[in-house]
């Protein structure tokens, strides 16, 4: 029995997918000294981008800082499904992004990490990643995979 690779499928696809698994996901970083770091967040999305409550001075965002490129796993069910994108990330700590993104974008309540809300948490930050690939798996992908490549 051949596993059964599907055709590309849409972001949106990606998505619901990754939504339907978990809410939270493995981000993976390097940081300056070329190591790898992994670490547990909750990622939210905005359209077409992600976006990741970070520290100002975390290690996320120093490796951010010095390698923009990034990758996410979703939470793996029980049957073996998940998700896996990869993107370019940036850092935001300015009064506007933090304002839009306080509420509407992320389905907790982000005062609970930083009680200043806003306006006074100078070190929180947000992380924006654009996806540029992304790959489904079902079953580990013995049940077959889909991916999708920013055109």
């Amino acid at each position: 029995m051949g596993v059964v690779v599907e055709a590309n499928i849409g972001l949106d696809e990606i998505k619901t997918f990754a939504s339907s698994l978990s809410v939270w996901a493995h981000l993976a970083t390097v940081g300056a000294d070329d190591e790898p770091d992994v670490v547990p967040v909750h990622p939210c999305w905005e359209g077409d981008i992600l976006w990741v409550m970070v520290g100002t001075d975390s290690v996320k965002t120093r490796n951010v800082r010095h390698n923009p490129k990034v990758a996410l796993h979703w939470q793996v069910s029980e049957n073996g499904d998940g998700v896996e994108v990869w993107g370019v990330a940036s850092i935001h700590a300015d009064l506007a992004t933090k304002k839009r993104l306080w509420t509407g974008v992320f389905d907790y309540d982000l005062s609970a990490f930083a009680p200043g809300g806003p306006e006074n948490s100078p070190d929180t930050a947000f992380m924006r990643i654009e996806p540029t690939r992304a790959l489904l798996l079902r079953m580990y992908g013995a049940a077959g995979s889909a991916r999708w490549k920013a055109s």
